[in-house]
C-alpha cells in the first residue's frame, strides 16, 4: 500500500468506472459518466485522467487514435488508504467511535444491523 496516490473526490469517480471496466477508453469512461451524471464535460474528465495518469494511478495504452485506460493500483489498495486516512482524520484513529457514530446517526436496515453484527462476530 505504499506510495498509492491521493484521488481526489471526482477522481474516485473515474477510477471506479476504470475498475470496473478495465481495459477502457477514454470515451467509454466519458460515455459512462455522462450516463451517471449529465453535468460531466468530456474536457473535465480529459483533464482528471491526465492528472490520473501524472499521479501513477492509471496507465495508457494507444489503440489507433484511442486511449485505452487501465488502473496501475488496485481499488482495495486505495479504499483501504482512504478509510485509513478518514479514520485517522476524523475519529482520530478510533474505529469503535466511528462505528458508534455512524449506528447513532444513519438509519441501519434490520439486514444491515445484521450484517455488522456478522463482523463484528468474526473478528
Amino acid at each position: 500500500m505504499a506510495n498509492l496516490p491521493r484521488i481526489s473526490e471526482t477522481e474516485w469517480e473515474i477510477m471506479r468506472v476504470v475498475w470496473a471496466q478495465s481495459p477502457v477508453t477514454a470515451a467509454d469512461i466519458i460515455d459512462q459518466l455522462s450516463k451517471d451524471d449529465p453535468t460531466w464535460h468530456p474536457v473535465t474528465a480529459k483533464t482528471l485522467l491526465n492528472r490520473l495518469v501524472k499521479k501513477g494511478a492509471l496507465g495508457y495504452d494507444l489503440d489507433g487514435r484511442a486511449y485505452v485506460y487501465k488502473a496501475l493500483v488496485k481499488e482495495r489498495d486505495c479504499v483501504n488508504a482512504a478509510s485509513s486516512s478518514f479514520l485517522e482524520r476524523v475519529f482520530d484513529g478510533s474505529l469503535s467511535t466511528m462505528v458508534a457514530h455512524f449506528v447513532e446517526h444513519r438509519k441501519l436496515s434490520a439486514k444491515q444491523v445484521k450484517e455488522l453484527r456478522k463482523a463484528l462476530e468474526e473478528h
